[in-house]
């Protein structure tokens, strides 16, 4: 397995103003990666409209023209890029995880765990289906931003002498008040599954007005952030993500082979 390069983009969101957040992305960010090689670019949750609960209006298929824009782009950047957006299907609304190259969808994870602080719960349909997922060899969990606190769901299984994922991914729309829970859980997710943890959250302000510092982060295997994300800024950090690192973990410390 080689290592993977990802690039995670913590920026400002519009509030359901999809051509405003679409046309942000390439001015201040994906201009920047054309001359990159990397692997996979990560915006945050719902990354056309930020976190809004107004499904009927801003709901899209994944023939519409988000996923279009965003195979568009892989295509331009030579990878795949992933974030959520609000999916409408069979007269049901997901919020939905996907990985779009130049092909189209590679892969989607509806969430599970809706935020019913905001009602998220009265709005969408609950995912029934855990999404762990290859790109160049690596076998990658998809997961949003409320199944950061539920351990069991992202619980890293033993098959054989492997693990079954290697990297576990959170896009999010996480509060300020609330971002010492999600850099704490953020670091647990990766210390208990012996695997990265990226965390890809927002800055701003939202409709509501619920204010996000971001703190976007990268946790290696061994619990150690690999990068964090200056508060309040917006930013692009390309990221190598090390294959040596989790063959030293698993020779090392192959404390999963003890799991439950």
């Amino acid at each position: 397995m080689q290592d993977l390069k990802v690039a995670i983009i913590q920026t400002q969101q519009f509030w359901e103003d999809k051509q405003a957040n679409l046309s942000h992305y390439e001015k201040q960010f994906f201009s920047k990666l054309t001359d990159e090689k990397v692997d996979l670019v990560l915006l945050p949750e719902m990354l056309n409209t930020s976190f809004s609960m107004n499904t009927q209006k801003l709901a899209e298929s994944e023939e519409g023209e988000t996923v279009k824009w965003m195979q568009t782009w892989a295509k331009k950047l030579n990878c795949q890029i992933g974030g959520t957006l609000i999916i409408e299907e069979n007269k049901s609304y997901f919020n939905r995880f996907v990985i779009v190259s130049e092909n189209g969808v590679e892969t989607r994870y509806n969430k599970r765990h809706l935020f019913r602080m905001a009602n998220e719960n009265e709005h969408f349909s609950m995912g029934q289906e855990r999404d762990v997922y290859k790109l160049n060899g690596w076998n990658i969990l998809l997961q949003i931003c409320y199944d950061l606190r539920f351990p069991v769901f992202s619980r890293n299984k033993t098959i054989g002498e492997k693990k079954e994922y290697d990297l576990v991914i959170y896009p999010a729309n996480w509060p300020a008040k609330r971002s010492a829970i999600w850099s704490t859980l953020l670091k647990a997710r990766a210390i208990e599954n012996q695997a990265y943890c990226i965390g890809v959250n927002r800055v701003g302000e939202d409709g509501n007005g619920i204010t996000y510092s971001g703190d976007s982060a990268c946790i290696d295997p061994w619990g150690t952030t690999d990068y964090q994300f200056a508060k309040n800024t917006e930013a692009v950090k390309i990221l190598t993500l090390r294959r040596q690192v989790l063959n030293d973990i698993e020779r090392q410390f192959p404390a999963f082979k003890d799991a439950d």
